[in-house]
């Protein structure tokens, strides 16, 4: 037998419990990239000849950025969980705003990855 609250409160606990799985795992993506940005321009750092250094912090910020733009993805999709069971116009209103911020630093993030290829 299901518990008061049913089945859709079991599925937005469940919703809940994933969205926060999401946001765990950005923790754990920001936190590693982080970590080897700083590892790599450490390393950088230590070298004496100036192109290289200039040519490794630049693979090291397109690199971090790339990070930031998949962790703000999965960001978005979470915002997308919390909100998705019988959301409030307040909800949607809310989603509507992290998403087009989130949206408009993706853009910036993707704008920045393209100039700083290391193919460019």
């Amino acid at each position: 037998m299901l518990p008061s609250g049913g089945v859709e409160e079991q599925i937005r606990a469940g919703t809940l419990v994933v969205a926060m799985i999401i946001e765990i795992g950005v923790v754990a993506i920001i936190g590693f990239a982080a970590v080897e940005a700083f590892v790599r321009a450490a390393i950088s750092l230590v070298r004496r000849d100036r192109s290289v250094v200039q040519l490794g912090l630049s693979q090291i910020r397109w690199r971090l950025a790339r990070w930031f733009s998949l962790a703000l993805e999965f960001l978005i999709g979470a915002d997308i969980l919390r909100t998705a069971i019988a959301p409030s116009w307040t909800d949607i209103g809310q989603l509507a705003a992290i998403v087009v911020l989130r949206t408009m630093i993706e853009y910036t993030l993707a704008r920045d990855i393209k100039e700083n290829s290391p193919a460019a």
